[in-house]
């Protein structure tokens, strides 16, 4: 008589066809995470430029139709500045765009506008890039990174975009 074996698990050939499948599978699935995760990053992008262009309007309305980057009015001889600018919506403000002292004569407070700098996930982090010179209402000068805004001395559109590293513009 002879004796028959119960055979137990699997056959290398049957372990290798699994694995070249699944190979397979995760080769066609993989492609369709990275381009959900840079999806996702240009939304996040054109939500935080639109949230900055309401801010920068809701600035302009109570700042007597002067826009935020300066220290002094434009009318008085004041020159944009990243930093003002960042200080002007991250702080409180009087109508002169001056910094707000509770218990003084100045009118207020406005303001802040933002809790902290945002950050342009598609452009390596860049917080700021430049200006805009021009008054375009549709789109950041070309080769652009990082963030745009419509300054032009004060008397810009107070328009802010997103652009991605390549300086493509991600708008709202």
């Amino acid at each position: 008589m002879t004796a028959r074996y119960a055979r137990k698990g699997f056959t290398l050939i049957e372990i290798l066809i699994v694995v070249i499948i699944l190979g397979i599978l995760a080769a066609i699935v993989i492609p369709q995470f990275s381009n959900a995760s840079n999806d996702a990053r240009k939304s996040s992008l054109a939500s935080t430029a639109q949230s900055m262009r309401s801010q920068i309007a809701l600035f302009r309305l109570q700042h007597n139709d002067c826009l935020p980057g300066v220290k002094v009015l434009v009318s008085s001889g004041g020159t944009f500045s990243n930093t003002e600018f960042w200080k002007s919506m991250t702080t409180q403000t009087d109508a002169l765009n001056a910094a707000y002292v509770a218990g003084t004569s100045l009118t207020g407070p406005f303001g802040p506008y933002m809790q902290s700098t945002p950050v342009n996930p598609l452009a390596g982090g860049a917080a700021w890039q430049s200006t805009v010179t021009d008054g375009s209402t549709t789109r950041p000068p070309a080769a652009a990174t990082g963030f745009v805004y419509d300054y032009n001395g004060g008397t810009g559109t107070g328009n802010f975009w997103g652009t991605d590293s390549t300086g493509t513009a991600i708008l709202p």
